[in-house]
């Protein structure tokens, strides 16, 4: 029998050993913790040498809390110039190697785009009175600053404060061409704070050598022209290398402000602003008044061009769409048919403009964009904005701005694709989706009421419950998509009532479904590109894919049913074409930033979007407001003197006499609609013009008849 005492006796050996281990991690972490105290009260003893007190204490706190806000903003801004530096990645030196010229849809010639290698004359071959008329008006002090000129700066603001108006800029050339570069003409504070970080990027990665030479060369100088060689060859018919001081002082004074100085368009404008810049060369020391007195008796005249604008926004949007196609074709010197309508497009910038000056202020809008499409996909006409030489930015084709409630039709256009149709009824009452509680305009509910009455007074809460309760936002998504929307659409529950944003192109494309039957909308801009030796490398009649069915005949037949009401008892009664039927929907976004109108007819299908660049709101300003008008002034004037054609599933493409009567009123106080010249008469119909050019031919190829012999006279008289 073992002894028990055998067992403890075992033990006892193990148990002193957790003791002794415990005993040394107490006594250690004793010992650390009075060494971490001690050498604490010694450095707090060592930079209590250090501590001031009275004033200077107050500047040490102040500079303290200045370094910790400068950290933070840094960051900020640091974070806000990120995105910027994304758009250097590429090959952004390169100069696009496409020159292409372009025809309207009638074979004339409207303008060009591209530049190759070899029209870009070097900085060391320009007359030195050029670059010294460009630097004295434009960054005086160029080769001393590193991108930012903050004496400029000052000097600018104190000029204009003294002048109580905008007369000197402060953007270096460094800054302007990071805006030409990589950026636009947003007035946003994000905009300006990537802008300086991109310049000080510039200055880091060139010389200033080739900061000026990229400056020349990729400006806009008004004309269509890009780069002061090919404004040279546009407005003088030389090379840079040839010109005067006379014509160097008038192509300088353009790069601020081309369209409002292009001498072509107004030549006195352009020879006072030369003379300016004659001014700074005096005051900036490059050159005596003796040495530019010349230049100041014998002005500059330019090449006659004619009164014809270029249509610029067109032409941008067009040279992309050449440069994609023409991409697998090997040809980089092209010619361009299009399919731009310059009447249609003249009557859309004289819209927009018109509106603007007459109710800008009093809405408080200041931007506009329109884009108009054929019924067969071509785009007859694009408004990018009110001055393509202020901003080059495309607000037509580029600016993503919410739709509100113009989006409706596609998620109509989605229930009646599953069994909808105008008659159905839907609950117009408090409805909540998760956390979000949509409500109507007017903060009121019409409990039961079919999708006619809904889409006609755009009642918000039936689309979201149509949504919600039965058609989810995948199929709406889908929808929009396959109707030609390329912008992104989001799959967020609040996309029923427009918080995407789309564009004026993607939303006249995607309401030409509805004008085109339910088939898909082939929008294209080129119908032919042609080398300079007639090869034909590519037509659209022969190269586009066919035409896909998105919606079906009856979808199409229910929704125009519904929106051909609009103009004539809904919400778009101020876009009510005289005589002639035609449907669309309005669209207004929260705080009323974006208004839209968007409408078609058997013929064209035209969107208009009005708001500000900087989003900030407009006072009260709806799409069935001056979006309408823009639209209905527009419109009239496309449907003169051509065929009238239905719109699908509406039988008789002219409204009812007495609805035309009350139209016409409205177009009379629509401000004398289209009272202005658009280079066509609009008096004989079609079918008139069409009988008087069949006679026109007739007698072009009738035989021609010998004259009778002269008669004897009589004798005697």
């Amino acid at each position: 029998m073992k002894d028990p005492s055998a067992k403890r006796k075992a033990k006892a050996p193990r148990a002193s050993f957790f003791l002794a281990i415990d005993a040394w991690i107490d006594s250690s972490l004793y010992e650390a913790s009075f060494k971490a105290r001690e050498s604490w009260e010694s450095l707090t003893i060592f930079f209590r040498r250090f501590r001031v007190r009275g004033w200077r204490r107050g500047v040490i706190e102040v500079l303290s809390e200045g370094f910790t806000m400068g950290a933070a903003g840094s960051v900020l801004l640091l974070a806000l110039a990120l995105p910027a530096f994304e758009e250097t990645v590429g090959n952004w030196r390169q100069q696009d190697d496409f020159a292409v010229t372009f025809l309207d849809r009638y074979g004339n010639e409207i303008g060009r785009r591209g530049i190759m290698q070899r029209d870009s004359v070097p900085v060391d071959q320009m007359p030195d009175y050029l670059i010294k008329a460009v630097l004295a008006t434009e960054d005086r002090r160029f080769f001393d600053h590193y991108g930012i000129d903050f004496l400029g700066l000052f000097r600018a603001m104190s000029e204009n404060v003294r002048a109580n108006s905008v007369v000197q800029g402060g953007s270096s050339i460094t800054q302007q061409l990071a805006k030409n570069l990589f950026l636009n003409n947003e007035r946003t504070f994000e905009r300006k704070i990537k802008e300086a970080y991109l310049s000080i990027w510039l200055e880091h990665n060139l010389s200033k050598k080739e900061i000026l030479q990229l400056y020349l060369d990729r400006a806009y100088m008004g004309g269509g022209a890009f780069g002061i060689e090919a404004a040279a060859d546009f407005y003088f018919g030389k090379s840079v290398k040839d010109l005067n001081l006379a014509e160097s002082a008038m192509l300088a004074g353009l790069f601020k402000a081309p369209a409002k100085y292009a001498p072509h368009v107004n030549l006195p404008a352009a020879r006072a602003r030369a003379n300016v810049v004659l001014s700074n060369l005096v005051q900036s020391g490059f050159m005596t008044e003796g040495q530019v007195l010349s230049a100041r008796l014998h002005p500059a005249s330019v090449v006659d061009r004619g009164d014809q604008k270029s249509p610029d926004y067109f032409l941008d949007w067009a040279f992309d769409e050449v440069k994609r196609i023409a991409a697998t074709t090997g040809e980089h010197s092209l010619v361009a048919r299009t399919t731009i309508d310059l009447n249609i497009q003249k009557a859309a910038e004289e819209s927009v403009e018109f509106n603007l000056r007459q109710h800008g202020k009093e809405y408080h809008v200041s931007e506009g964009a329109s884009v108009v499409i054929e019924t067969n996909g071509a785009v007859r006409a694009i408004v990018g904005g009110r001055d393509y030489g202020a901003s080059q930015f495309n607000r037509a084709t580029k600016a993503l701005r919410q739709a509100g409630s113009s989006f409706k039709p596609y998620v109509y256009a989605t229930a009646m694709e599953h069994g909808f149709t105008p008659e159905s009824v839907i609950s117009d009452g408090p409805i909540s989706w998760g956390n979000w509680s949509p409500k109507n305009y007017g903060r009121s509910y019409s409990g039961r009421v079919t999708l006619t009455t809904a889409l006609l007074r755009s009642i918000n809460t039936v689309p979201v419950r149509l949504a919600k309760d039965y058609l989810t936002t995948a199929p709406i998504k889908a929808t929009a998509e396959a109707m030609g929307v390329e912008s992104p659409i989001s799959s967020h529950k609040t996309m029923v009532l427009g918080t995407s944003g789309m564009t004026v192109m993607d939303q006249a494309t995607g309401y030409s479904v509805f004008a085109n039957g339910g088939l898909g909308s082939m929008r294209h801009g080129i119908q032919q590109l042609i080398t300079h030796s007639g090869k034909v490398v590519y037509d659209w009649d022969h190269n586009h894919p066919q035409f896909k069915r998105v919606l079906s005949e009856k979808a199409v037949s229910e929704m125009n049913s519904i929106m051909v009401q609009n103009p004539e008892a809904g919400t778009a009664r101020r876009a009510a074409l005289p005589s002639i039927r035609s449907a669309g929907k309005t669209g207004t976004t929260q705080s009323y930033r974006d208004a839209w109108y968007v409408g078609f007819t058997g013929n064209y299908t035209a969107a208009v979007w009005l708001g500000n660049d900087d989003y900030s709101p407009t006072r009260n300003m709806t799409g069935g407001s001056l979006p309408a008008m823009v639209w209905q002034r527009l419109m009239t004037y496309a449907h003169q003197n051509i065929d009238i054609k239905p719109i699908p599933g509406i039988k008789n493409p002219y409204v009812d006499p007495r609805v035309a009567e009350k139209a016409t009123q409205m177009e009379q106080k629509n401000a004398d609609a289209i009272d202005v010249d658009m280079g066509r008469p609009p008096i004989m119909s079609s079918a008139t013009t069409r009988v008087l050019l069949e006679m026109n031919q007739h007698f072009k190829s009738a035989p021609v008849l010998e004259a009778p012999p002269e008669p004897e006279k009589l004798s005697g008289l």
